[in-house]
């Protein structure tokens, strides 16, 4: 009796499965852009978006970049890029990006007042996300890059549902709590196809600046802890140290890699590192 039960149900779940999958969305990808890089971690306050920024403009010396906050919750990008205009829109009813730094920008935080929090159910940032991905005239365009919210909920499936991926930057700090969820969030892209190009280690040492000594604050040895299929042979892309002046560069509006020439060769090389697995015509 246990076993018929057991079949019956193993059959009902594969049948539903097996629904689902046929009624998921067919990925389709954004008019006239070419390659769509996530930047995205398990946890917050990791300094995901410190790493989206900086990865932007690196990759604009390359190549005509977007950058698109999709942290609808607590929108990042504009303090950090340095934009407060109100986006205008075209003739089609298109919203235009705000560029700076030579990378075009959109966020929500450029659409609700500063001191507003948006208080929505899961429907309305669906369809607020769907709005920045298909609703923004993007191109034409090489790469864009999509700072993540933190987490594994419904805006990560949504968005790697609906638009094809080149591939995730995923970042961490070298805690273990950071690691383990970064671990979670690599299994979840594996689950629905998304392919990891890498993990950056941010906060990863402090260099005294009067012996030069290397100090582990949040703990080392990050190659180690990524344990997982999902993050077999993956590549840590770069280390970044703890240095306040990435943070105040960040608060100020001006990202560390056009001031700080050590943070700017350490995004060049993670570039180097990603550009092979980009659709690119000039590398």
């Amino acid at each position: 009796m246990n076993r018929q039960l057991y079949q019956l149900c193993h059959s009902s779940l594969r049948r539903r499965i097996h629904n689902v999958a046929k009624g998921l969305p067919k990925k389709f990808p954004i008019a006239g852009v070419g390659n769509i890089i996530l930047v995205a971690s398990g946890k917050g306050g990791v300094g995901k978006s410190t790493v989206a920024t900086n990865l932007a403009i690196s990759l604009s010396k390359r190549c005509s970049v977007g950058l698109l906050d999709a942290d609808v919750f607590g929108p990042s990008v504009p303090l950090m890029m340095n934009i407060s205009d109100v986006p205008e829109t075209n003739h089609q009813k298109l919203i235009l990006p705000v560029q700076n730094y030579n990378v075009k920008c959109m966020s929500m935080g450029l659409l609700v007042d500063e001191q507003s929090p948006i208080v929505w159910r899961g429907l309305m940032v669906m369809q607020a996300i769907r709005k920045l991905l298909r609703g923004i005239k993007w191109g034409p365009l090489d790469v864009l890059v999509i700072d993540m919210p933190p987490g594994t909920g419904d805006t990560q499936l949504s968005i790697t549902q609906e638009i094809p991926i080149q591939g995730v930057v995923l970042v961490t700090t070298p805690q273990t709590v950071a690691v383990a969820d970064c671990i979670k969030g690599a299994e979840m892209f594996k689950k629905v196809g998304a392919p990891i190009l890498g993990v950056v280690e941010n906060m990863s040492y402090f260099q005294c600046p009067d012996c030069n000594s290397r100090h582990s604050v949040f703990g080392k040895n990050l190659r180690q802890k990524l344990k997982g299929e999902a993050l077999k042979d993956v590549p840590i892309l770069g280390e970044l140290p703890i240095k306040s002046e990435i943070s105040a560069y960040s608060d100020a509006g001006t990202p560390a890699v056009i001031l700080d020439q050590k943070t700017s060769d350490t995004f060049d090389n993670i570039v180097d590192s990603i550009v092979p697995s980009l659709e690119l015509e000039n590398r």
